[in-house]
């Protein structure tokens, strides 16, 4: 794995460097079966399934989860794609949308790592929130098993990762969301895979879904940033849909000149992706992490250290005078609000993060509501907190999560921590079971029942060896 910073590839110099690369990503997905996931690969893909569905659960009781749901009572379109967390059926398209927008409505959602030097640790995409949502109502409605589903899912995030993690840093940087515009080709591969599609078919999907490519980060703290999400579920089912109808599209759309690459961040490192694909899978190298708060990753060290320094030394919120706080300035200018005035915003700022952990000992879905932080308490103690870069942070490259915290009590003494990884990260991993108790904490949140919640488990668990998703899909449906 190296973290040497790599040379960009613009295409407009060598076109030759590139040359088939989309057609070598559609070979990839229609000729990758469930025997090529090894066995670790597979246990992990399970874990962000089970997570997924968890977080479809609480998003569908979020305020844009119910706004979506009178969305969709407008369109009247029938279909028997379930809606999670409803008693709505519908077409595929629309249940991806509307379950895509669910399982990044939180925040809480996977996220893929980066290891480059010149790339924000665990700042690429957010994998299933695209990928799972129409895989499962592709899956279920065409009648497939537990088989199909899981390998067509894991070959989406494989495509999704590779490509997030080839294109040019400045496509995030520059404020394009990369779950927004890497996700339609995780959800089109995953969909032309479960439909048998040839090469010439998977080729043009790509290109339909290249051109759904869109989202911008300005969006985050937002209800359009889930709307991204959803919108690239939704993207990968209807290019799926338009070329099996002959629909056409370009065979080139992610190497070309005014291609994806190109257009969206002005380059991309094609070693990053050529001859990558399934090789290492992303779940296994470097890892996608499951997040332990329904906040931006970028808050999960510090939110990590604050608990772990908070235990260590029994701190308690009335004894702080104030807590310094620094990382790297990527973080920084992705953890924007600082003075959050709703929910939202409070995913995206770190002062809240670390706030609410000193003052309830834990941040879950629950503690992000509005009214929680509009709370005086909440207010005064976000004043406390001072978020700014940290030389040290910076030194140690944007290939780690670096956050340094010092909190100052008001006896005189200074507590002081470093941490580049959260839980949930590969270097500190959720187990099963962890996996399991965050989803029937998002279960509870949805107020599900919890014998349909303990099937779900036991269904994920095994999910290889189910012949019909029919009584998982009944089991996520009021």
């Amino acid at each position: 794995m190296s973290h040497s910073s790599p040379q960009h590839f613009t295409p407009e110099h060598d076109i030759n460097v590139g040359r088939n690369l989309t057609r070598e990503v559609a070979e990839f997905i229609i000729s990758t079966d469930f025997e090529d996931i090894p066995a670790d690969v597979l246990h992990l893909a399970k874990k962000s399934i089970l997570d997924g569905f968890g977080l479809a659960l609480a998003g569908s009781v979020a305020e844009s989860g119910l706004i979506i749901k009178r969305y969709l009572k407008t369109l009247a379109t029938p279909g028997k794609a379930i809606v999670i967390g409803t008693e709505i059926q519908t077409a595929a398209r629309f249940a991806a949308f509307a379950n895509g927008v669910a399982m990044h409505a939180d925040d809480f959602d996977d996220t893929q790592l980066a290891v480059a030097s010149d790339r924000v640790y665990g700042l690429l995409t957010h994998p299933t929130a695209p990928c799972l949502p129409a895989a499962f109502s592709e899956a279920h409605i065409g009648g497939l098993g537990g088989r199909e589903f899981v390998t067509a899912y894991v070959i989406g995030i494989d495509v999704e990762c590779k490509i997030a993690e080839a294109i040019s840093p400045r496509h995030y940087q520059h404020g394009f969301h990369a779950t927004a515009t890497c996700g339609p080709f995780a959800a089109a591969g995953s969909v032309g895979h479960l439909r048998n599609f040839d090469r010439d078919a998977m080729v043009r999907t790509l290109g339909i879904a290249g051109s759904q490519s869109g989202g911008l980060r300005e969006n985050f703290g937002t209800m359009t940033k889930p709307f991204h999400a959803g919108r690239a579920a939704e993207s990968g089912i209807v290019a799926c849909d338009l070329a099996e109808m002959g629909w056409t599209a370009t065979d080139k759309i992610l190497e070309a000149p005014r291609g994806f690459f190109q257009a969206h961040g002005g380059g991309y490192e094609v070693d990053s992706i050529r001859g990558k694909l399934g090789s290492p899978w992303s779940f296994a190298d470097p890892g996608i992490s499951i997040k332990p708060h329904p906040s931006g990753s970028l808050t999960h060290p510090g939110m990590t250290l604050m608990l772990e320094l908070i235990a260590e030394h029994g701190i308690i919120a009335e004894e702080v005078e104030k807590v310094d706080v620094g990382t790297n300035h990527n973080m920084l200018n992705a953890l924007i609000h600082h003075r959050p005035q709703d929910e939202l915003q409070a995913k995206f700022s770190m002062e809240f993060c670390l706030a609410i952990l000193l003052l309830e000992g834990q941040a879950h879905l629950q503690e992000f509501t509005d009214e929680v932080v509009l709370r005086p308490d909440v207010r005064q103690m976000i004043e406390r907190v001072n978020f700014q870069v940290h030389p040290e942070a910076e030194k140690a490259g944007y290939d780690k999560m670096t956050t340094l915290i010092t909190i100052h009590l008001k006896d005189g003494r200074k507590i002081s921590g470093c941490s580049d990884f959260g839980k949930g990260s590969p270097a500190n991993p959720f187990s099963w079971g962890g996996v399991g108790e965050k989803f029937y904490r998002c279960a509870d949140f949805a107020r599900w029942p919890r014998n349909k919640t303990e099937d779900i488990v036991g269904l994920v668990e095994h999910i290889e060896s189910l012949d019909s998703l029919e009584e998982l899909a009944q089991l996520l449906m009021s």
